[in-house]
């Protein structure tokens, strides 16, 4: 097993740990939240939603696979095709795509008749584009107009149009090209003119898109102290979870919470798992994000690092606050849990997005061989003379 490993699983084994282990959970846990859901739809067949979710999440660990042996420098050449196909799509998923909870974040792929969320490909190809587009600009980082410019057009225009339809997302892709700016050198002043950009983008988006009376209710709600019935849903089962939880598929409140699968499945692992497996899970996102964050000291190419960082913070800041919202720290958001919460191609597009930071941790770790057998090599000859 272990020479299988080495063989076939490259780059930092600590995040492979921390996908296989969130990747286990996830089926056990979601298996337990849809049991009573799939017994009323399915005509008593309970394994349905965990047949259907295990083999989603083997399709992501196989798109992580695949993704983690192309060599990482590839994804910038074609992360720019891809940013033009999403915005079309984006704005017909905003004018025409399927309605879900007043909100057209979703269009049906023909044949096969499953949903795709055009934000998911629009958040990955941005970041990447963002990392490539600095990298290349870092001895010019100064031009204002040819430098910071155009990457400040593509994130006001991306970010304004996911918050078309979803306007969490869009202010956590925003947050996270921030951060990527930030590390890549470009200054202050810059990132202050980006916030305008964002404030600009962000008014537009709602005074023309589809969330803003929802977002805006459900900020007022929580500031004025009210609470929902799903936040009230929550919090009984993070009280009634207590330090070590009712066990592996012992909750009761999958049947009373909405959406106890996706967006409040991190309730569901308290009251099962107790505080304790709650703060393991909140440890593994920690430790993910700083195993994608070592790439940024440790990467000899500005593009490697700042992608790693870019996607590690992307995952893990929807976690944040994923895991905030559910235990009150904020308005209800509607944002699942990357790696935990069922879902569609939102999971392969989180496996694509391990796998390239996987594919930056592989190549630092050949670059790093290759340098060692060279300085090898030439200490040996030098003996040799």
């Amino acid at each position: 097993m272990k020479e299988w490993a080495q063989r076939n699983l490259k780059g930092d084994p600590v995040i492979w740990f921390i996908v296989f282990a969130l990747s286990i959970l996830s089926i056990l846990v979601v298996y337990s939240a849809t049991g009573s859901l799939a017994y009323q739809k399915m005509e008593g067949n309970t394994e349905y939603y965990l047949l259907k979710h295990s083999i989603l999440v083997m399709l992501s660990l196989f798109a992580m696979w695949i993704a983690h042996r192309i060599d990482y420098r590839y994804y910038s050449k074609i992360s720019r095709f891809a940013l033009w196909v999403s915005v079309p799509l984006l704005l017909y998923t905003w004018g025409f795509g399927d309605k879900i909870n007043y909100a057209s974040r979703w269009i049906t792929i023909p044949f096969i008749n499953q949903a795709f969320m055009p934000s998911d490909l629009a958040k990955l190809a941005l970041i990447v584009s963002v990392a490539g587009m600095l990298s290349k600009k870092q001895k010019s980082i100064e031009d204002f107009q040819k430098s910071v410019v155009p990457i400040l057009i593509w994130i006001g225009a991306i970010t304004g149009l996911i918050a078309l339809t979803d306007v969490s997302s869009g202010l956590l892709l925003f947050a996270t090209c921030m951060l990527v700016l930030f590390i890549g050198r470009v200054p202050v002043k810059y990132l202050t003119m980006l916030v305008g950009i964002g404030i600009i983008s962000g008014t537009l988006a709602l005074a023309i898109g589809q969330r803003a009376d929802t977002a805006i209710a459900r900020v007022d709600r929580f500031i004025n102290g009210e609470v929902s019935f799903q936040a009230e849903q929550a919090n009984i089962a993070i009280a009634t979870g207590g330090v070590l939880g009712k066990g592996p598929g012992q909750s009761d409140q999958r049947n009373f919470l909405p959406q106890s699968y996706s967006d409040f499945i991190y309730a569901i692992i308290l009251e099962e798992y107790g505080l304790i497996g709650g703060l393991g899970v909140l440890i593994l996102y920690l430790a993910l994000l700083y195993r994608g964050m070592r790439a940024v000291s440790e990467s000899e190419r500005a593009y490697g690092g700042l992608l790693s960082a870019g996607l590690s913070f992307a995952l893990v800041l929807q976690a944040m606050v994923n895991m905030g919202v559910t235990v009150g720290l904020g308005p209800i958001t509607g944002l699942p849990l990357p790696l935990l919460s069922m879902g569609g191609t939102s999971q392969l597009f989180t496996g694509l997005a391990l796998g390239i930071i996987i594919s930056v941790s592989r190549g630092q770790v050949e670059e790093f061989g290759n340098e060692k057998g060279n300085v090898f090599r030439n200490t040996v000859v030098a003996d040799a003379a």
